[in-house]
Parts: C-alpha cells; structure tokens; sequence
C-alpha cells in the first residue's frame, strides 16, 4: 500500500511540474511575440528629442537673431514638429564644412537648414523637397554690372560648400566661372557681404533666399540681384543614409503641418509662401 501511495505521489508531482514549465514557455513566447509586435511603436516612443543641425548664418533658414536666438524658417518647422511629437527641440549650430562628421558621428539627428538635395541624392536619407530654391548673383548697385557676361574680369565671392559653389563648379557654368579673374571661398555671407562692400570682391553668389534676407537687413539701394540664375535646385531635410524611420515620422508630421495650413504660415511669416513645394 505505501509503495502504491509513493508512487501515486511521484506521478502526481510529475505531472504538476510539466504543467508548470508548459505555462512558462507559453507565457514567455506571448511576450516575445508582444515585444515583436510592438517593437517598432516603443523604439519611436523612446525618442525625447530631435538634434537639428544648422549653419547659424544662413537667414531666413537658420540664424541668430539680434537677441541671441537662434531663429528661421526651417527652426520653426523643425519647433512644431517636435511640438507634435512630444520631442525636445535641440537647436545644434554646426560648421557647414563639418556636417556629415556631425551627422554620421550621431552628434545630430538630421541638416535641417536649406539644404540642397540635387547632386547629392545618393548621400543621404532625405524627406520630399519642400523648397524650391535658385542661385543667383548679388552685385552692387552702382556697380554698372547687369547680367552675368558683366561678371567677366571681376572678383565672385561664394560661400564654403554651397550650393552655389557646385553650380559654379559644374560643367555647365565652365565658361561662366572660367571668365572671372578670381572667386573667393567664405565661411560664411555675413563675411561675404561685408567685402563686397568694401569692394574686395565684385559679386557674390548664393541662394536668391538667402541674398533677400541679407538685403533686408542691411540697406537695399546698395545691392542689386542679377535677374539672370545660376541653377535652380530644391531644399529637404537630410538624414544619416539608411535612417528612414526618423525621416519618415518627420515626413509624416510636416504632412500634418501641410493639411491644417501650419505648414504655409510658417513660410508666409518668413516671406518664403511663393517658394514652397511640399505636396506637389
């Protein structure tokens, strides 16, 4: 009888432990299954902020204001889309030379300030065209240059890995560069603007964007915008190559900002309405 008794027990106590390690493995391969599912949702949720980079002298896109604020266009929609994330906006000003350092290093998140998509589609992750965008010349106003054949002979100031230095250094503007007698490379257009009105340099060229910005703050009967462009080309937002789910929720939001009409009165409020593309 005890033998029968002990042996009742055993099979008992067997039992009872492989329904136990049944429900475990279960449970652990439900959870499993919730963290694949959900994966996705809790690695976007996890993000608390979004670095911007910029070049903090690139008016009306990205600059400081004479408060000490870093300020523009494209810091304002970056603001409410982090706004609408629930993101902290860090505004990180960059040395342009510098950027893809920046961004490949992780030390930002994404260039946010008129940046250039055309010849340069490969390099990076980039959200749709938002901006359309033309390079132009400033010249003085008294200088008696009208159009780009009176560029010949003269000093062209451009700045640093610009858009319109590539313009310039294309095939297709060969016998246009090859007529100056020199073209000088600034960091910035603050600098640029600066020497040709000392008459260091004869012109200066850049976005049509920007050049009205800088007229604007300075007194506009000295410059004059040359009619004739240079290149047209069109603005996004660039990622780190392969990081399309930042880009795509950004997207997604700036689709948002598109619809309820944020969108174009961002650009309204920076005078950029008759320039904006996103959506067409």
């Amino acid at each position: 009888m005890r033998k029968k008794i002990s042996l009742l027990l055993a099979l008992a106590l067997a039992v009872g432990s492989l329904a136990g390690c049944g429900g475990t493995d279960k449970k652990e391969d439900t959870s499993a299954a919730e963290t694949k599912e959900t994966g996705t949702t809790a690695e976007a949720s996890e993000r608390t902020s979004l670095v911007v980079g910029f070049d903090a002298e690139f008016e009306p896109y990205g600059f400081m204001d004479e408060n000490g604020e870093y300020v523009g266009f494209d810091l304002d929609l970056a603001q409410e889309v982090c706004e609408r994330n629930d993101w902290e906006l860090v505004k990180q000003p960059i040395d342009w030379d510098a950027k893809d350092m920046e961004l490949n290093s992780g030390s930002i998140d994404c260039i946010w300030n008129g940046f250039t998509i055309n010849g340069r589609e490969k390099d990076y992750t980039w959200s749709s065209a938002y901006v359309n965008n033309s390079q132009v010349f400033v010249v003085g106003a008294a200088s008696g240059i009208k159009d780009q054949a009176g560029l010949a002979g003269k000093v062209v100031a451009v700045q640093k890995d610009s858009s319109a230095l590539a313009a310039l250094d294309s095939e297709d503007n060969a016998d246009l560069k090859a007529s100056f007698t020199e073209m000088v490379e600034f960091g910035d257009y603050n600098t640029a603007f600066m020497e040709l009105e000392m008459g260091s340099v004869d012109a200066i060229a850049m976005d049509i964007g920007v050049a009205k910005a800088q007229m604007s703050s300075r007194d506009k009967d000295t410059f004059l915008i040359l009619d004739e462009y240079l290149s047209a080309e069109q603005y996004g937002i660039g990622f780190k190559l392969g990081n399309e789910e930042l880009r795509d929720q950004v997207e997604a939001t700036m689709m948002e900002m598109l619809e309820d009409g944020t969108f174009l009165e961002i650009a309204t409020k920076w005078d950029l309405q008759d320039s904006v593309c996103l959506g067409e």
